[in-house]
């Protein structure tokens, strides 16, 4: 499937089924309840990413004193920051990713995901080249010492 497809069916689909359950959420328990309740696991969703998102930043400081590349702290830094967004935004479904977001081992399980797809994608690059060598061009050539002839064309000044 095409991105532009999916990256449409995503800003287009995504508001609609929110929307949708806003309004049937608020049909149930009232227009200020599911405002409140917005605005409660905004506050909560906050305070949990703050909490991880310091305890990730300590973990990839060590990492980078010690020498080593934080690649799983920085794809952890990534879901929490996506998480945190997802949170600030008015709906159950985007809390609902945002909260998943941030179990660590969901995070965990999506980097091992991540990084078995790209290790297999680079062991391919590495078994294949990325495409035939160009065939050779076998010519003969003279080497002239002379001086080009003057007139019309080369040599004009």
């Amino acid at each position: 499937m095409p991105i532009f497809l999916v990256l449409l069916a995503l800003f287009v689909g995504v508001p609609l089924i929110e929307l949708a359950l806003l309004i049937e959420v608020g049909s149930r328990i009232g227009a200020l309840s599911t405002i409140g309740l917005c605005l409660l696991t905004a506050a909560i969703g906050g305070l949990l990413v703050r909490s991880q998102g310091g305890q990730v930043l300590a973990t990839l400081r060590r990492q980078l004193d010690a020498g080593r590349l934080p690649v799983e702290e920085a794809f952890h830094g990534i879901c929490i920051l996506a998480a945190g967004l997802l949170l600030l935004t008015p709906g159950f479904v985007t809390d609902a990713v945002g909260f998943a977001l941030l179990v660590p081992a969901l995070r965990r399980w999506l980097y091992e995901v991540l990084r078995r797809r790209v290790e297999v994608g680079m062991a391919d690059l590495r078994e294949y080249p990325p495409g035939p060598e160009p065939p050779a061009i076998d010519v003969e050539y003279e080497e002239i010492d002379e001086e080009p002839p003057r007139g019309r064309g080369w040599g004009r000044r």
